[in-house]
């Protein structure tokens, strides 16, 4: 895959996101761009005004919808902020605005927007597969779970990362690390490249070890004929 010069991570910040869904793409991101400068990384949101995220964790966006900044990848996180989002229309007519080679992404309860959109159906995805305390009760419901019921034609995936072409979403909180090495690689950078980037986040023996847990959605007309 050819490297795609100056590619732009656009990571959506909105009330009660959660902090690690979107700062772990955004650190890989950071670490990246001291090998290779022409990376960015930057924050949106429906308005330039501050963004409380989960625990009180106040972000300033650099960038708001009418903004529209050029953007090779967006990504949703995951977070309590997810259930409001879902039904938030000013973000579902962003995201059917941007151009098709545009990569659509998710951490953990992010990819329910998508889910509740129609862009999974027919598709692979994955979401957290860990219940906290309430959803591990008899009053909630395990996100990846949840994902199968809002998009019941998905077919939902335990891997780590699952890479269905423009849609790629991650599965809980800490993976939003894999998907940030999975989009360097989605850019067309070399393995040596996302090596060197995760040695020096001292990162090296967990890269190793979930580098292969990518799910790849192969249409059935490939698997036919393979």
């Amino acid at each position: 895959m050819a490297r795609a010069h100056g590619f732009r991570l656009g990571i959506y910040v909105f009330k009660d996101a959660e902090v690690m869904d979107y700062a772990a793409p955004y650190g890989v991101f950071s670490v990246a761009r001291r090998f290779d400068p022409e990376l960015d990384v930057f924050l949106i949101a429906e308005s330039m005004r501050p963004v409380q995220t989960q625990a009180g964790f106040t972000v300033l966006p650099n960038y708001s919808f009418n903004d529209q900044p050029d953007v090779q990848a967006f990504l949703i996180p995951g977070g309590f902020g997810t259930r409001q989002e879902m039904h938030n229309r000013n973000l579902h007519r962003y995201v059917r605005a941007l151009p098709q080679d545009c990569l659509l992404t998710s951490v953990c309860t992010g990819s329910w927007i998508y889910a509740r959109m129609g862009l999974l159906d027919g598709l692979p995805a994955t979401n957290r597969k860990e219940p906290d305390r309430l959803e591990a009760s008899h009053l909630g419901k395990t996100p990846i779970d949840r994902l199968a019921e809002i998009a019941p034609t998905c077919r939902v995936s335990r891997a780590r990362v699952v890479d269905a072409g423009r849609l790629v979403t991650g599965g809980g909180i800490a993976s939003g690390m894999e998907l940030g090495f999975h989009l360097l690689r989605r850019a067309g950078y070399d393995d040596a490249f996302i090596t060197d980037v995760a040695r020096v986040m001292e990162y090296g023996k967990a890269y190793e070890q979930y580098r292969h847990d990518v799910d790849y959605y192969r249409p059935a007309a490939l698997q036919a004929s393979a």
